[in-house]
């Protein structure tokens, strides 16, 4: 899903209040920050021409993440949403996100240790979020534990800045403090993907039910060197491709992720792992199932399967 254009020209906007030799070389040095320097503890956005940065490369395609395995999720959650809790949440992408696909939504709560990330999140909230109250308080959710609870809550690219004691201790706070739903989306790195794993092993062992991506709790079935990731597509605006130094009009954003209720609910039956084999007469589709991974081979001459088949894409259910 992409970021709704005025999001994107208030992010622009936002950034013209500095050059744009500023704005690559802050792009440059929060990349150099995330690569060598993420899960250490060291605070990566500090300054407001570093969150300008942020906002143009990063937020457009964290929305496309969490907008995706939010939409995966709530396909199969009846229940009302009418709080968020954003932990970690930067310049609030995620509750945007939310916005955008929950109108029961009524109250947001948004914490955030760096106060200019806080501030832009405070202004662009403001503006996008028109029913709703939005709350944003200055705490590091790492150091703190969150006494806030919350129908959702959603930690998006934040549980990978943490160490493995961390993120342990940290989940069974955020655990704690959803109501209903518990949403955690991180890099689709085979590094981003062992932490959805521990997570997801470590949410039904305090008695928690998988709601997406996975068909069924228990252990997962991919093999070791596999990982489970999907794909959102967003496009760029000519300000995105300068910083990233980049010509693609989009660029796809890989990302893992669990969704846990507290209550039981249906999963998909099979969803697709992979983009789909597409060959003369028939489509090859890698499936996770209740019953493990597999293989499907739908035939042409199956019309009405092979007519769904050709639709789906990575992540979808079949």
């Amino acid at each position: 899903m992409d970021m709704p254009f005025e999001l994107r020209e208030y992010i622009e906007k936002e950034a013209q209040t500095f050059s744009r030799s500023q704005l690559v070389a802050a792009a440059k040095s929060l990349t150099d920050k995330y690569k060598n320097e993420s899960g250490k503890g060291i605070r990566l956005v500090t300054k407001p021409v570093e969150t300008a940065a942020y906002a143009v490369v990063r937020m457009p395609a964290t929305f496309g993440a969490v907008s995706t395995a939010l939409e995966y999720a709530m396909s199969h959650y009846e229940g009302e949403i009418n709080s968020v809790l954003d932990i970690g949440a930067g310049t609030g992408t995620a509750s945007l996100a939310v916005s955008c696909l929950c109108d029961s939504v009524s109250e947001y709560t948004c914490i955030e240790r760096e106060q200019s990330m806080l501030e832009y999140g405070k202004r662009i909230t403001s503006f996008a979020i028109s029913k709703g109250n939005v709350r944003w308080i200055l705490k590091d959710f790492s150091q703190k534990k969150p006494e806030e609870k919350a129908d959702l809550v959603v930690a998006s690219y934040a549980l990978n800045e943490l160490d493995e004691e961390g993120r342990k201790r940290v989940l069974k706070e955020l655990w704690n403090s959803a109501e209903k739903l518990l949403l955690i989306v991180e890099p689709g790195t085979p590094v981003g993907f062992s932490q959805i794993l521990q997570a997801k092993e470590m949410l039904e062992k305090e008695g928690g039910y998988v709601v997406a991506p996975c068909t069924c709790n228990g252990i997962c079935s991919l093999p070791k060197e596999d990982w489970c990731h999907f794909t959102a597509r967003v496009s760029r605006s000519k300000l995105h491709k300068a910083l990233k130094e980049g010509d693609a009009p989009y660029e796809d954003e890989k990302f893992s992720f669990v969704a846990f209720s507290k209550e039981p609910v249906s999963t998909a039956e099979s969803r697709v792992l992979r983009h789909p084999l597409i060959e003369p007469g028939k489509i090859t589709m890698k499936l996770c199932t209740k019953e493990g991974i597999s293989t499907r081979v739908v035939l042409k001459k199956d019309k009405e399967s092979f007519k769904k088949a050709r639709k789906v894409s990575c992540g979808d259910e079949f």
